[in-house]
C-alpha cells in the first residue's frame, strides 16, 4: 500500500511537470452561446415552450410515482442481510426435572457445535437466563432452554455458498427437527433495533373466554396463511392447578381460623415466611421460611396433617377440600385490559404470483435466468387455482411478482381481520415491528416536513420572494421520484430507515442546485432582458452543478454497488454485511441527486420563464374571453383576426405601385442667388 501510494504521489509530480505547449489563439471578441445555451433559450425565448417543458417534467414525475407503486419490491423496516449470530430455543411439554431438561438441551448443542458453519455455541437449561436475550424478544412460555450460536466470520467465508448464514440456519433447522419429543426453533440475529417476529397480532377484551376464543381464530388463519413460519400465541400452557377451598363454617365449629389453616398449607407448599436477613454475599434480602422436609411435600400430606384448636388436633382434611382446575399461569394487561398476543417469523425467498391484482400462488424462485414454469417451483395454489390454471397464466404472461414479506403478510391478515371474524368485543392491533415501523416512518415524515418548513423560512428570508422560495423546494419532489427510480434499477426493496433516512438527507442537498441558479438569474436580470438572463444562468452555471453532483455520485457509487476497499490489508469485497447496510441509503442519495440535477437544469429556468411570459398568457386568456363573450364581430375579435392575417403574410415589406413616374422640372430663381443661400 505505501509503495502504491509513493507511485501515485510521483505520478501525479510527473504528469503535472508535463506541459504542452500550444501556439496562442487570437481572442475573438463578443459573446457566442454554446449548445446547451442555444437549447436553454429556444425553451425561455418564446412563451410556448416553457409550458411544454414544464407539463413534460411534471408528467415523468407522476408516471415515476404511478409506475414505483405498481411495481415496486415491498417495503422493509431495516436492511435484511445474512445472519451471524442466532438463539436455538429447546421447547418442550410436561413436569420435566432439570436433568431431564439438560439432556434435550445437550442433544441440540450437540448438533449445532458439529455443524462447519458454527465456530462458537453457548447453551443452557432451566428458566436461569431466558428473559435476558439479546434478541429482545419474548422467549415460549415453553422453553426449557436455548443455544446462543455465532457463525464463521463473512470475510472468512466470502464466496462459500455452503457457509452462508441463511443456509447454514436452515440446515440446523432440518436437523433439528430429527429430536424427538422437543421443538426448536432458531431467531436470527437482527439487524435493526432488538424485536422478536415480524408479525405480532395482539388482542384485547375484558372478556376472558372471547379473548381465548380469538387468539384460536387468529392462530388458525395464521397458520392457514402461506409464508408464516414457527407460529406461536401467549395462552397459558395446558397444565392442573390445585384449589384448596375452606369452608369456613366448619372450620369455626372446630374451633380453627382461617389464618391457621393457610399457615398449614403453606408448610407443604412454599413454606411460612419467619424474617428476612442480609449477608455479605448478596445485593438483596435473603427469606427465611420454614416448611416440611422434601418427602413431605405432595398434596397428600395435607390429609394426615392435624390443625391445633381449643378442642385439640383436629385433622385438616374435616374442613377443606382440593379441586383440580385449569392452569391460569399469568394474566397479562396492558391498558387495563387483558391481552394475548399471536406471533410469527415469515419464511425467505417467496414470491407471490398476481395476475389482475389476485394472489394466484406462492413460489420460489429457483432459476432466475429461466422463462416460463422452470423459473419457480410452487409453494402454495392460491383463490382455487389449479395447476393448468397457473401454467396457462405464467406462460401467456399474465403473472406478476410480489415479493413475500412481513409487511405483505400483514396486509393480507389485515384484509381478513377487517371483515370482524373476531368476537365483537375483542380490539386488534399490529405490534413488534409493525408497530416500531409505523413509529419510525411518522418520525421521518415529522422531521422531512419541518425540514422543509425551516429551509422555506431561510429561502424566503435570502431571496424574498415566496415563488423562488417554493421553486426551490421543488426539487425536493423530484429527487424523491429519482430515488424511487433507483429503487427499480438496483431491485431493491424500500428500506423505512435507510431509503426514508436517504431521502431525508437529500433533500437538504439537492435544493443547492436550484439555489445557485435563482441567485445567479436575480444577479443577471438586473442589467439584461429576463430571458436572455435565464438563458446565461442556465449556460454559466451547468458547469459548477454537473461537476459538484458527478463529483457526490462518484464517491457514494462503490458504497451503492457494495463495493468495500481493505486500505490496511489490500484486496476488496462486494456486497458484505456492512456494505449491505448502507447500500439502500447511498442507492437514494445517487439516483436521487443525478435524476434530480437533470430535471432542476431545465425545470427551473422552465418555471422561471412562466414568470417572465406571465404577463403574455394573461393578455392571451384575456382576448380569449373578449372573443368567446363579444362574438366576432368585437373589436377584440377584428383585432385578434387582423394580427392573425398579419402573421400569416410571407412578405412583410410593402411596395407602393406607381406606374406614371413624376418628372420634376428646375425652377429658376427670381432674383440672383447670394453667396450665403
Amino acid at each position: 500500500m505505501i509503495v502504491f501510494l509513493l507511485g501515485a504521489f510521483a505520478l501525479s509530480i510527473t504528469i503535472g511537470a508535463a506541459k504542452i505547449e500550444r501556439q496562442a489563439k487570437s481572442i475573438k471578441a463578443g459573446y457566442r452561446r454554446s449548445p446547451f445555451g442555444h437549447f436553454m433559450h429556444f425553451i425561455a425565448g418564446n412563451p410556448i415552450m416553457p409550458l411544454v417543458t414544464v407539463g413534460a417534467v411534471v408528467f415523468l414525475v407522476i408516471s415515476i410515482f404511478g409506475y414505483y407503486g405498481s411495481n415496486n419490491n415491498g417495503v422493509e423496516f431495516f436492511v435484511e442481510s445474512e445472519p451471524e449470530q442466532a438463539i436455538v430455543y429447546v421447547r418442550a411439554r410436561g413436569n420435566l426435572s432439570l436433568e431431564e431438561k439438560d439432556a434435550l438441551v445437550r442433544q441440540a448443542e450437540d448438533i449445532v457445535l458439529a455443524h462447519p458453519g458454527v465456530i462458537t455455541a453457548f447453551a443452557f437449561a432451566g428458566d436461569g437466563g431466558l428473559n435476558t436475550d439479546a434478541s429482545g424478544a419474548s422467549t415460549p412460555s415453553d422453553t426449557i432452554g436455548q443455544v446462543q450460536l455465532e457463525t464463521i466470520p463473512w470475510e472468512d467465508r466470502a464466496g462459500i455458498a455452503e457457509l452462508d448464514g441463511d443456509v447454514v440456519l436452515a440446515e440446523l433447522q432440518d436437523q433439528l427437527n430429527t429430536i424427538p419429543g422437543i421443538e426448536t426453533e432458531i431467531l436470527a440475529q437482527a439487524r435493526g433495533p432488538a424485536s422478536g417476529k415480524p408479525v405480532h397480532l395482539r388482542m384485547k377484551s375484558d372478556n376472558w373466554d372471547d379473548l381465548i376464543a380469538a387468539t384460536n381464530i387468529a392462530r388458525a388463519q395464521f397458520e392457514q396463511t402461506p409464508g408464516l413460519i414457527t407460529i406461536e400465541d401467549s395462552l397459558p400452557l395446558p397444565g392442573i392447578d390445585w384449589q384448596i377451598d375452606v369452608d369456613v363454617e366448619k372450620a369455626g365449629r372446630f374451633g380453627a381460623d382461617v389464618a391457621t389453616v393457610g399457615a398449614m398449607v403453606q408448610m407443604v407448599t412454599r413454606g411460612i415466611l419467619l424474617d428476612t436477613m442480609r449477608v455479605d454475599s448478596s445485593d438483596e434480602e435473603i427469606e427465611i421460611r420454614v416448611r416440611l422436609p422434601d418427602q413431605d411435600r405432595v398434596l397428600s400430606t395435607l390429609d394426615s396433617l392435624k390443625v391445633r384448636t381449643n378442642q385439640g388436633l383436629i385433622p385438616l382434611s374435616n374442613f377443606i377440600t382440593r379441586t383440580p382446575v385449569a392452569s391460569l399461569a399469568q394474566i397479562d394487561r396492558i391498558d387495563q385490559k387483558r391481552y394475548f398476543d399471536v406471533k410469527a417469523g415469515v419464511a425467505t425467498g417467496l414470491t407471490n404470483l398476481v395476475v389482475d391484482d389476485e394472489h394466484v400462488a406462492v413460489v420460489r424462485i429457483v432459476n432466475e435466468d429461466a422463462v416460463g414454469m422452470d423459473r419457480y417451483a410452487v409453494q402454495t395454489l392460491l383463490s382455487d387455482t389449479t395447476s393448468a390454471q397457473l401454467t396457462a397464466h405464467v406462460e401467456a404472461g399474465d403473472t406478476s411478482e410480489v415479493p413475500l414479506n412481513a409487511n405483505e403478510r400483514i396486509a393480507a391478515l389485515t384484509e381478513w381481520l377487517n371483515t370482524n371474524p373476531l368476537p365483537a368485543s375483542i380490539e386488534w392491533e399490529w405490534t413488534g415491528d409493525q408497530e416500531e415501523q409505523a413509529e419510525s416512518g411518522a418520525f421521518l415524515q415529522t422531521a422531512f416536513a419541518g425540514a422543509l418548513g425551516l429551509m422555506f423560512i431561510i429561502l424566503l428570508a435570502q431571496f424574498n420572494s415566496i415563488y423562488n422560495s417554493i421553486l426551490v423546494l421543488m426539487a425536493v419532489v423530484m429527487s424523491t421520484a429519482g430515488s424511487l427510480v433507483g429503487m427499480l434499477v438496483m431491485d431493491q426493496p424500500f428500506s423505512i430507515i435507510m431509503t426514508g433516512t436517504g431521502i431525508v438527507a437529500l433533500a437538504g442537498i439537492v435544493v443547492n442546485n436550484n439555489i445557485i441558479l435563482i441567485d445567479t438569474y436575480q444577479e443577471y436580470s438586473r442589467y439584461m432582458p429576463k430571458t436572455e438572463a435565464i438563458t446565461r444562468t442556465a449556460e454559466d452555471r451547468i458547469r459548477p452543478v454537473l461537476l459538484t453532483t458527478i463529483t457526490t455520485m462518484a464517491g457514494l457509487a462503490p458504497m451503492m454497488f457494495g463495493l468495500s476497499l481493505d486500505f490496511m490489508n489490500g484486496g476488496y469485497s462486494i456486497d458484505s454485511p456492512t456494505a449491505l447496510w448502507w447500500k439502500q441509503l447511498a442507492t437514494a442519495v445517487v439516483f436521487g441527486l443525478g435524476i434530480a440535477t437533470v430535471l432542476t437544469l431545465v425545470f427551473t429556468p422552465s418555471m422561471l420563464a412562466l414568470r417572465v411570459w406571465f404577463v403574455t398568457y394573461v393578455q392571451w386568456f384575456a382576448q380569449l374571453l373578449a372573443k368567446l363573450s363579444m362574438g366576432r364581430s368585437s373589436r377584440a375579435a377584428r383585432d385578434w383576426a387582423l394580427s392573425r392575417q398579419a402573421r400569416r403574410m410571407k412578405a412583410p415589406e410593402i411596395i407602393w405601385d406607381d406606374p406614371e413616374a413624376a418628372v420634376l422640372t428646375p425652377i429658376a430663381p427670381k432674383q440672383p442667388v447670394q453667396a450665403a443661400e
